[in-house]
């Protein structure tokens, strides 16, 4: 049932109850009826179901069968280091998914603990969870609202609903029915929500749905949904099959070939597992972790704290970033932007003293407390600071002229008056909508109403709040204060212009949004025309061709229509929740990934459901800090330019070390899978290929997640994200370098081999080490040369290769490692020839950029780094 139009009488029948309430009786069936008015939550996973989660993934579960075999035929020791692996990776998998999702709590401690209803015909204190259907509760200012209520009776009631609906403003509530037509949530104005506020007033209302059939409830439920997958999780995954099919595949087509060929069944076997492993870079998982890591504390020192993990690198994908208004783009503090005045007003008893502002400072509620912060409704506070801050303060002026008497806000009226006394008799204030106020003017007024409404309806199309002040002086009090004795014959004395006006940092990270191909998009709860203002100040629409949409207009379009404007949409206004969840589903089937910041209850099913949710720090609600992703300690718009930057590099650095280790995979596989076709032994064991996987890529390839942006890092549009890993040539680049590696280790155990030297296997494995090791070094850059960015520039790539190098040497020379990694130690000669063989790899990754930086100053063209990388 729609209860916002019927009736209160009607609703009341509905819910077959009446004005004094039900009896406990009736009120213990409903209860058991309908369920506790509580917010329920979506069951958690269990430790073990994390644990077992972990061990879940493709390439986990072909090494884990690649230990068990190894311990079949005898090699215990390559099993033991398998397992070390994958214990290390499900011990970081676990840590980071071991975190309770405290959305729906919050929700919960945002509801009142108790409710006062009648019960019995009696006033009565009950728990909130105890409240039905038909129960009719009492409120005051300060009440936090226990279940969705319609109003029976309201005095100047106020509610404060914007961490519900996102609009700044509070809301006058009323008890008449409305008329019919479809209404967002921040337009029923007889309704009351369940965790929104009591600013001013007070009320009786009939609870109409409790628990999880609340607005609040409806969000809880949005809430509970599954995880988002962010872009690299998605590659990496695909990855990770593709790797695990093309090892098993290697080693089952070896295992073949050699067994057509007569070969002893358990070496086959043995040098198949070497191949699976080769196949796998085992280290991919743990680096990937660690570098968001390291890129989460950077992000911390910049304002953002990253909740989820691989949120991270989701910030160099977003190409849409939907916001909200209220308290990101703007202050979320109603301001006088601009003072109207009519000329040459004078009214007796105010020489001196300006008019308009004397009547801005007197017509208000606002006040101060001992610590001189302002107290009352966010508009009545911004008027009362503009005057104080032009030096007419209520509290100096209600001294001069004492307040004698009121006729309070309503919505019929739309006006507020005040009445103050003068040397001169007693002064009228009136404060309210322009339109109410120009039939209350006085007959010589009359002439200029014209002017006036134009310039009212000037600004209000600005997407301004515009109060009109009028006043005039009579002699006494009147007897019979009404608005008929005291609001008549009024002289206009002007307008305030109120807006919550954008931040000008906002302005700015808007710009370099779009300068690095990424879009914004404001989604507000507030009105049209205030909405598209701010969009317009903030650059947000730039062009006629950016549409605007209202929440009734988008409930109008069906899906189909809907996705044909979806990109061109840049604002929408008066959306409830679920809105917001088809906005960003729409953008994310035209294969968009998007952003969603916020601070407001109303956000957090989009936070949730976004690719990458982002709250606000300061002013957001435990609500939305739960459900985001990413938390901006500042409330800073700006601040999530900056962490873009940062999602850039983090996700340009972890391709990097990706392109490095499967070049180092595919290096690994060319040299056990060809020699012996060369009629050559196979030149590296398991234990060989399981060292160069931790040790060699794995130093360096950390060292890879330090390295600075790249120059273009925030000039290029964002990284598709329909793309794979091995888009723009890298597929090529990892084949080319590998058979290269692959090649190199195989020439030098031939060599080795031919000369009759017994250290063949070390040497091959040595080449295949400081092969890799200068290729970490020559990827550091997709263009510019090693020599030009300085190795310092770099400083824990230098340490890394140097500390790998170290490792080496060390399990060559030393006799107790000799033993354990089946080595030898080399002579100075064969140690020479091994590393001036290995260097050919970093030699022709330097020249193919070289190649690279010539052909972009003959275009007269600049090629990204990335793609510059991908080509060499």
């Amino acid at each position: 049932m729609d209860y916002h139009l019927p009736p209160v009488a009607d609703v009341a029948a509905a819910l077959t109850t009446s004005p004094v309430g039900l009896d406990a009786a009736t009120a213990g069936q409903r209860l058991a009826e309908h369920g506790p008015n509580q917010l329920s939550g979506s069951q958690q996973k269990t430790v073990w179901q994390l644990l077992l989660h972990q061990l879940a993934d493709v390439m986990i579960l072909v090494l884990l069968a690649a230990a068990g075999v190894s311990v079949l035929i005898g090699e215990a020791k390559s099993a033991y280091v398998i397992l070390a692996i994958v214990g290390l990776n499900a011990v970081i998998g676990f840590v980071q998914e071991y975190r309770a999702d405290k959305a729906i709590e919050a929700l919960q401690k945002m509801a009142a603990s108790h409710a006062q209803v009648l019960r019995d015909g009696q006033p009565q204190q009950v728990l909130t969870a105890g409240l039905v259907p038909g129960d009719v509760v009492l409120l005051e200012a300060g009440n936090v609202i226990p279940a969705d209520v319609r109003f029976l009776e309201t005095f100047t009631l106020k509610v404060d609903e914007s961490s519900l609906t996102g609009e700044s403003n509070n809301v006058e509530k009323t008890v008449e029915a409305l008329p019919p037509g479809d209404y967002s949530l921040g337009d029923r104005v007889n309704l009351g929500y369940k965790g929104t506020s009591v600013t001013n007033g007070r009320a009786t209302a009939y609870v109409v749905a409790t628990g999880m059939r609340t607005e609040l409830g409806k969000i809880a439920a949005l809430i509970q949904t599954a995880e988002v997958v962010t872009p690299l999780q998605k590659r990496l995954g695909t990855l990770g099959k593709r790797l695990s099919v093309a090892a098993l595949v290697v080693g089952a087509l070896f295992f073949a070939v050699g067994w057509l060929r007569g070969e002893p069944w358990e070496d086959l076997l043995l040098v198949a597992i070497s191949l699976a492993i080769a196949a796998l870079p085992e280290a991919l998982p743990a680096l990937v972790t660690v570098s968001l890591a390291l890129g989460a504390g950077r992000l911390m020192q910049s304002h953002a704290l990253i909740r989820k993990l691989p949120a991270v690198e989701t910030l160099g994908s977003v190409t849409y970033i939907c916001t909200d208004k209220t308290g990101t783009l703007t202050l979320n503090q109603m301001t006088v932007e601009d003072l109207y005045e009519v000329p040459a007003v004078a009214l007796p008893g105010l020489e001196g003293c300006n008019a308009l502002l004397t009547a801005l400072a007197l017509n208000t509620d606002a006040t101060r407390d001992p610590e001189n912060n302002w107290l009352g409704d966010s508009t009545e506070v911004a008027l009362a600071r503009y005057a104080a801050d032009k030096d007419y303060a209520r509290s100096g002026l209600e001294t001069q002229f004492p307040r004698l008497a009121e006729l309070p806000f309503d919505s019929e009226r739309k006006c507020m008056t005040t009445l103050h006394q003068t040397p001169d008799g007693v002064l009228v204030l009136t404060k309210g909508a322009a339109g109410s106020l120009y039939k209350q003017l006085a007959t010589s007024q009359q002439a200029g109403i014209a002017d006036l409404r134009r310039r009212v309806d000037a600004q209000a199309a600005q997407g301004y709040r515009v109060l009109a002040y009028g006043a005039k002086l009579l002699p006494e009090l009147p007897a019979d204060l009404t608005p008929a004795t005291v609001e008549t014959d009024l002289i206009f004395l002007g307008f305030a212009s109120l807006m919550d006006p954008p931040r000008e940092e906002a302005r700015q990270a808007v710009a370099e949004c779009k300068t690095a191909g990424i879009i914004p998009v404001m989604i507000t709860g507030d009105h049209k025309l205030t909405a598209k203002a701010i969009a317009e100040k903030l650059g947000i629409i730039s062009s006629e061709e950016e549409l605007v949409l209202t929440g009734p207009e988008l409930t109008a379009l069906d899906e189909a229509a809907f996705a044909a404007v979806v990109e061109k949409v840049r604002v929408y206004a008066r959306v409830d929740p679920a809105q917001k969840l088809r906005i960003i589903s729409a953008l994310q089937a035209r294969h968009q990934f998007v952003a969603m910041t916020g601070d407001g209850v109303n956000d957090a099913p989009a936070l949730k459901n976004a690719d990458i949710g982002i709250a606000m720090g300061i002013n957001g609600t435990e609500v939305a800090k739960e459900a985001a992703a990413m938390i901006l300690l500042d409330d800073n718009f700006a601040t999530i330019v900056e962490a873009v930057r940062h999602g850039r590099r983090i996700y340009d650095n972890i391709l990097k070390f990706i392109r490095y280790l499967l070049a180092g995979s595919v290096g690994e596989i060319t040299a056990l899978f060809c020699a012996p076709f060369f009629g050559l032994p196979v030149p590296l064991l398991a234990i060989h290929i399981l060292w160069i996987n931790l040790i060699t890529d794995g130093l360096p390839g950390l060292a890879l997640a330090y390295e600075p942006s790249e120059k273009s890092t925030m000039q290029r549009p964002p990284i598709d994200p329909r793309q794979t890993i091995f888009a723009d040539g890298l597929g090529w680049f990892i084949l080319a370098v590998g058979l290269l590696v692959g090649g190199l280790t195989i020439g030098v155990q031939a060599w080795a081999i031919g000369r009759g030297l017994p250290h063949w296997q070390t040497m091959a494995f040595t080449v295949l080490c400081f092969s890799q090791l200068g290729l970490a070094l020559a990827i550091r850059s997709g263009r510019e040369s090693i020599f030009s960015l300085g190795l310092l520039s770099n400083k824990p790539m230098l340490g890394a290769v140097l500390l790998t190098v170290g490792l080496h040497l060390t399990i060559i020379y030393v006799p107790f490692c000799n033993e354990l990694f089946s080595t030898q130690p080399l002579t100075v000669a064969e140690l020479g020839v091994a590393a001036a063989v290995a260097s050919v790899v970093f030699w022709a990754v330097e020249i193919r950029k070289l190649i690279i930086r010539r052909r972009g100053l003959a275009t007269g063209k600049a090629q990204p780094a990335v793609q510059a990388l991908s080509a060499s």
